[in-house]
């Protein structure tokens, strides 16, 4: 990417924007009735938490690999959660009401890619989620963009 194409976390109005993002949608999950029980022990922190990881996915600062485990962490909250394509697609719907809700840029590139990630995510989430999950815990973050080829696919390394 060329130094004058912002990332898609300046895009979407950094971290600022992804807090009215998260905190907006957490309040639709907990009065959800099909994704509250995945979440109602959630602590205080998790809207800021998947906040500081999705801005740094989307090009934002290393926040959440800093501070929060990074990419290991996020997949291992989700072991053993069992989440069904309904949660899934429910998911989905609500963070991007409240994408709308957020007053993120609703430009069709931006939300293209919003959209991309977060089908790419959540669908690892389910899978990760089953049993008998065995996901790599030492992938990278993962970093997305505005749909460029080159995404968040790497094949595995040859031995």
């Amino acid at each position: 990417m060329t130094k004058d194409v912002p990332t898609l976390y300046d895009w979407a109005g950094g971290a600022e924007a992804l807090d009215r993002l998260t905190s907006a949608f957490y309040d639709k999950v907990l009065a959800d009735p099909l994704l509250e029980p995945v979440f109602r022990h959630m602590s205080g922190d998790h809207p800021a938490h998947v906040a500081a990881f999705i801005g740094e996915v989307f090009g934002g600062p290393s926040v959440y690999s800093e501070k929060l485990g990074g990419h290991a962490a996020m997949i291992k909250h989700h072991l053993g959660r069992h989440l069904t394509e309904e949660q899934r697609r429910r998911w989905i719907a609500l963070i991007l009401d409240s994408a709308d809700e957020a007053e993120l840029p609703d430009d069709p590139e931006f939300r293209s890619a919003l959209v991309a990630y977060l089908e790419w995510g959540t669908r690892l989430a389910k899978l990760n989620s089953q049993d008998g999950a065995s996901p790599e815990l030492n992938e990278p973050m993962p970093k997305w963009g505005w749909g460029v080829p080159g995404g968040p696919y790497q094949p595995p390394s040859a031995n």
